[in-house]
This record gives C-alpha cells, structure tokens and sequence, in this order.
C-alpha cells in the first residue's frame, strides 16, 4: 500500500511539474515544494505533518559562481516561513533589496546550512528551533519554532 501511495505521488509531482511555467521542486518526505523560477521571489508550499528535528537543507537549483565558505559575507534573497503555520513572516524579495551580511553573524542554522552553496543557487533550509531562534524565540518568530527559509544566492564576499 505505502509503495503504490508513493508512486502516485511520484507521478503526481512530476505531473504538476510540467503546469504552467513555473517549475516545482517534487517534495521529499514532508518538506514544502518551490518554485525553481529563477530571479523571482519563490512560492513555498506549506509543509505538512511533524517537523524535522535537523538541519535539512535541499538545493533547489544549484549555482554556479562563487561558493559560500563558514567565514563568507553573503548577499542574498530570502523568505521565510513558519513551520507550524505555514505563515509567510519576511521576504526580502518583497522589499526589493536582497540583504547583504557576514555568514557569522546569523544563527547556527544559516552558519550551518549555506556553506556550499555557490552564486545563482537556491537553497531551502529547515531549520529546527536548537539551531534558530530556541525556545524563546524573536520579534514575530515563537518560541521553539522551526524556520522554513528559500535562500538565493546572489553574491559572496
């Protein structure tokens, strides 16, 4: 039964895949989908069922410049999106400027989960609570709250 449910949701992504003309990346396990529509802002499916409870992060179009090094300043776009709600909380893509900072000067799971990741990519990272905001979370995150971010990589310094 979970084999034949598998497939036709195998089958289903890829069907979905080839609507319209924005590409989706096919969900593995429970992580939300996004668009691989390259220069634009992405759309994040809202995720499903229990979090993961490690760092998970998925390439969503591999770059091709510059690789991010720990000790690496980045310039990128971002969204974020909250697991357990699947809320929207910030985009960068919104205000029009993408953010420019030292990779060491941000929590653990970006320190952790964008080293690799080279100039044109797009990355997603969920993040579990222990590696983002804790147990007492921050401005409009809550506590224990595990973080959905989609991350473009624009520049490395």
């Amino acid at each position: 039964m979970k084999k034949k449910l598998l497939a036709v949701l195998a089958v289903s992504a890829l069907l979905l895949t080839g609507c319209g003309d924005k590409k989706v990346s096919a969900a593995t396990d429970n992580l939300p989908t996004v668009t691989t529509n390259q220069g634009e802002a992405p759309t994040i499916g809202a995720p499903t069922g229990n979090p993961p409870t490690t760092l998970v992060t998925k390439d969503i179009i591999v770059g091709s410049g510059a690789e991010a090094l720990p000790t690496s300043t980045m310039t990128v776009h971002y969204t974020l999106m909250t697991w357990s709600n699947g809320k929207l909380i910030e985009s960068s893509w919104t205000s029009g400027s993408p953010a420019t900072f030292p990779l060491a000067n941000v929590i653990v799971g970006w320190q952790q989960g964008i080293p690799g990741m080279k100039v044109g990519g797009r990355r997603l990272l969920v993040i579990p609570p222990d590696l983002g905001y804790g147990a007492q979370g921050g401005g409009p995150i809550g506590p224990n709250e595990t973080l959905i971010f989609v991350v473009d990589a624009i520049g490395v310094a």
